[in-house]
């Protein structure tokens, strides 16, 4: 009998790539999310899908009463789609943890199997400075300054809820700790600190496809850990049939990708020309990377889990997805939240 598999945030960037990969792996896949967009989205697909807002905890009779095989939570409010004037620090309580707190009780009505919840890696930002490298059992240290911190403390308070609904009712639990998510999709433009910008990712493929200088400013020496979203929709599957998977597991490259080494890389899969790329320093101007590194052995470990994807790899697979435009929902998603916005 096939699994059946609920997931919340169906409309997001993972969601839409972990729903096609469990499409592909013949799971009974139901997916909800709050977006009318994300209705047309799925309805194509013929996947049944299910507006709900996750704040109500009336909203969840919507959904066939199934003892599912696994409850995907990826529903959350973010600081990268959140602007000047859509902010309200309430929004951050309420979505990620009124509603964490409304899926548990969903999965302890329903008696799911298991529940597996994705998080950021923000509310181990204190760290950020003094570990080299972070494991799981270092913990929690939330910065309580600047636009990531309601983020960071409604999602803390969420993660608690998992933990006491594990320990409480039984409720086998997994929460993954992802620091930033990179792919073809909603790379173009997220808010920084409420207002709209280009994200530097997408800044250096422009000019590297337009034989431009791609500049990096600050110490270019600085890295950080990302991961390609395929390989997090390969650790979802992993945990999925993992009958023993519990508990955190930071799900990441492992690896302090430099800014140098990613303009590099970029200009070398993306430069237009036949020309030699043309890459300026500008140590004297501030950028705001800041550098971490995550310890995935226990993922590794526990889950038989570990990146597929180097960045170059990712940047190759990115241009295939580009040009298959499988995911160009996740583009116009984008587009329409920015206009949205600029038209209130």
């Amino acid at each position: 009998m096939k699994k059946k598999i609920l997931v919340f945030g169906a409309d997001g960037f993972i969601g839409t790539y972990l729903i096609h990969q469990l499409l592909i792996q013949d799971y009974d896949v139901i997916v909800s999310d709050i977006s009318n967009l994300g209705m047309e989205y799925y309805n194509g697909l013929n996947v049944p899908y299910y507006s709900i807002d996750i704040t109500k905890n009336e909203e969840f009779d919507k959904l066939p009463d199934y003892r599912y095989d696994a409850v995907i939570h990826l529903a959350a409010v973010q600081p990268a789609n959140v602007s000047t004037k859509t902010y309200d620090p309430k929004n951050y309580i309420n979505v990620n943890v009124i509603g964490t707190l409304n899926i548990l009780e969903f999965c302890r009505k329903v008696e799911a199997v298991k529940l597996i919840y994705a998080t950021s890696h923000r509310n181990t930002q204190g760290m950020w400075k003094t570990h080299p490298v972070i494991s799981e059992k270092n913990g929690r240290s939330i910065k309580y300054t600047g636009q990531y911190s309601m983020f960071s403390i409604s999602e803390t308070a969420a993660q608690d809820c998992v933990f006491h609904y594990d320990a409480e009712y039984g409720l086998n639990t997994i929460i993954f700790s992802l620091p930033p998510v990179y792919g073809y999709g909603p790379h173009t433009e997220i808010f920084m600190d409420g207002k709209p910008i280009k994200t530097g990712f997408r800044i250096f493929i422009d000019n590297a496809k337009s034989c431009k200088p791609i500049e990096l400013w600050g110490d270019s020496s600085k890295g950080r850990d990302i991961v390609y979203v395929k390989d997090v929709v390969a650790a979802f599957v992993k945990a999925i049939e993992n009958e023993k998977a519990s508990g955190l597991y930071n799900i990441s490259s492992g690896y302090a990708l430099t800014l140098r080494e990613e303009a590099e890389t970029i200009a070398k899969v993306f430069w237009g020309s036949n020309t030699q790329p043309i890459i300026t320093e500008y140590p004297e101007k501030q950028n705001n990377i800041e550098s971490y590194v995550y310890d995935i052995s226990k993922a590794e470990r526990e889950l038989n889990w570990k990146p597929a994807y180097k960045f170059k790899d990712m940047l190759m697979d990115i241009i295939i997805e580009e040009k298959n435009s499988r995911f160009d929902f996740l583009v116009e998603k984008r587009k329409r939240m920015l206009s949205e916005d600029a038209s209130s």
